[in-house]
């Protein structure tokens, strides 16, 4: 988001897409999240980041499809802001209704990639590098927090605050 896709029009389609999810610090900061809030708070601990991958592609596809709807990127910042709250404070949701709010942010994830991509030649090409560079993202996520929950829970607590504060820092950068 804010700007990372233009590359992906000319770029290598599938590695393209790959790197995207390392190089955009919001998608960075929210699928790591991801993964943590899932492996310290779920059983299922694939459900979510697998919620937020399908969901993604959908938001991908409605945007490139010209989909458009209002306060995109706000809405990714607020995804952050409640992301890192929900690791800090640990809150334990039952399954489909985490898979559901995490599938309903990563839509607003996907409608930004879609229409940043919409009419590129390399469209699914990057896309599918963007899902695995995601699922990559998650699976540490689910790494970090299996051994945060573990060893020092106040860790990931920690690292929830600091992407709390960084989705209000961006949502006070967009007001």
């Amino acid at each position: 988001h804010l700007g990372n896709d233009a590359g992906l029009h000319h770029g290598s389609g599938f590695l393209a897409g790959l790197e995207h999810p390392f190089s955009g610090l919001d998608h960075l900061c929210a699928m790591v999240a991801v993964g943590i809030w899932s492996a310290m708070t779920t059983r299922r601990i694939w459900l979510v980041p697998a919620a937020f991958a399908a969901m993604l592609a959908v938001g991908a596809l409605l945007g490139a499809d010209g989909l458009t709807l209002p306060g995109v990127e706000p809405a990714i910042a607020a995804s952050l802001l409640i992301i890192g709250l929900l690791v800090a404070t640990r809150v334990h949701l039952p399954g489909p209704v985490c898979a559901m709010l995490i599938g309903a942010f990563a839509v607003f994830h996907g409608l930004a990639h879609g229409t940043e991509l919409a009419g590129a030649t390399v469209f699914a090409a990057a896309l599918a590098g963007i899902l695995v560079g995601t699922m990559l993202l998650h699976l540490s996520g689910i790494g970090i927090g299996l051994t945060l929950k573990s060893r020092n829970p106040l860790s990931a607590r920690i690292l929830g605050g600091g992407v709390a504060m960084f989705g209000a820092v961006l949502l006070a950068h967009l007001a």
